[in-house]
């Protein structure tokens, strides 16, 4: 029977004679001979002239065994000569894609880290200039409309101030009550051992008004219309609807984009006051049931809380929340490639980058009311 390996020295180097079966009966007994190569370092050629019906999985044995022989010593460097098998270069690169995913698990090295920070500083400079980009193309359409009206697609702004506005009264009445109902409920708790009761009123009416109805309305939108404009450009992406558009000679912005941000900016204001007003009644409703305090004494106690910008300080950044709603669904929909997974992916972004950028301007817009107080 003919020995299916044979090493020797061939000058500075290691000479590896493969003969005989290499088919993927022979692996046990391949894999045996294998086992037994000592530890290797310099130059190896393996030398396929004698080997028979060479398969795969030999084949892939041999460059595993090579890669073991290293030991703690430098790298191989493994030639094949003798005609080897066709499939050899894939097997030798999905080794190495291999060997590299299981480097990449080892403990990280300072230079690791920094070609991470590197990457990730170029990949969100890239993100930052398309950002801008989008903004001021953005802009153009919007300058374009003062001396152009027929750019602002007023049937096109209709249809979705009724699928963002009108069709979300429902969730956005529901929502707002209950959580009204929640907060009036949990201070009446507190609030009774001090035997200030009446103070509820003021809990609920300076939370809602001030806080609560603009960021539980906006966190509601950018959830069902964020994703909805992230998923609907999307998909035009994909099936090459937008690069249809321009080869008509159409700007996919204007058609796409500007309708929505301003149908947003329309509705999210009226939705607001909607909220505010939901939750009002939600709290006054459980004033009445649980701390026996009837409507009048109630609208009283609501207009004395009150404070002239009270009110205002809600509903005035209800078109900022909506332009960053708007803007951050259209634009991760306008970058949808390729496949539906980053179809999925990027609808996802687009809800959680809304609700943070909603949230993060809500912090801000506390922070400039209690400097300039207002």
């Amino acid at each position: 029977m003919t020995v299916p390996l044979a090493l020797s020295r061939s000058g500075d180097g290691w000479r590896l004679l493969l003969s005989g079966d290499w088919s993927l009966t022979a692996l046990p007994s391949i894999e045996a001979r294998l086992n037994n190569l000592p530890a290797l370092d310099g130059t190896l050629e393996c030398d396929w002239t004698q080997a028979q019906t060479p398969g795969i999985s030999p084949a892939w044995a041999l460059l595993r065994r090579l890669a073991e022989t290293c030991g703690g010593l430098p790298a191989l460097d493994v030639r094949h000569t003798g005609n080897p098998p066709h499939f050899l270069e894939l097997l030798e690169k999905l080794h190495v894609d291999r060997h590299a995913a299981y480097s990449q698990a080892s403990p990280p090295t300072l230079e690791r880290l920094l070609d991470k920070l590197g990457r990730w500083a170029v990949l969100q400079g890239l993100h930052g200039r398309g950002v801008i980009v989008f903004l001021g193309r953005l802009a153009t359409v919007v300058g374009e409309a003062f001396r152009r009206p027929q750019a602002l697609r007023v049937s096109s702004i209709a249809r979705h101030i009724y699928e963002t506005g009108i069709t979300a009264i429902p969730i956005v009445s529901l929502i707002a009550f209950l959580i009204s109902v929640i907060v009036a409920y949990l201070g009446a708790q507190q609030l009774s051992r001090f035997g200030a009761d009446i103070f509820v009123v003021d809990l609920v009416t300076i939370a809602v008004l001030r806080e609560m109805g603009v960021l539980l309305t906006a966190i509601i939108v950018a959830g069902r219309s964020g994703s909805a404009f992230a998923a609907e450009i999307g998909v035009m992406q994909l099936n090459e609807e937008t690069d249809a558009l321009r080869a008509m000679g159409m700007n996919p912005i204007e058609l796409l984009v500007v309708p929505r941000v301003l149908a947003l900016v329309i509705v999210l204001p009226l939705l607001t006051v909607i909220a505010d007003a939901m939750g009002l009644a939600g709290g006054g409703l459980l004033s009445l049931i649980n701390l026996h305090i009837p409507l009048p004494q109630f609208t009283a106690r609501m207009r004395e809380a009150l404070s002239p910008t009270t009110f205002w300080a809600g509903l005035v950044k209800a078109p900022v929340f909506a332009i960053l709603i708007a803007m951050v669904g259209t634009y991760r929909g306008m970058q949808v490639r390729d496949s539906a997974r980053e179809l999925g992916r990027l609808t996802t972004v687009a809800v959680v980058q809304s609700i943070f950028m909603v949230i993060l301007a809500d912090a801000l817009f506390a922070v400039l009311f209690v400097q300039i107080q207002f």
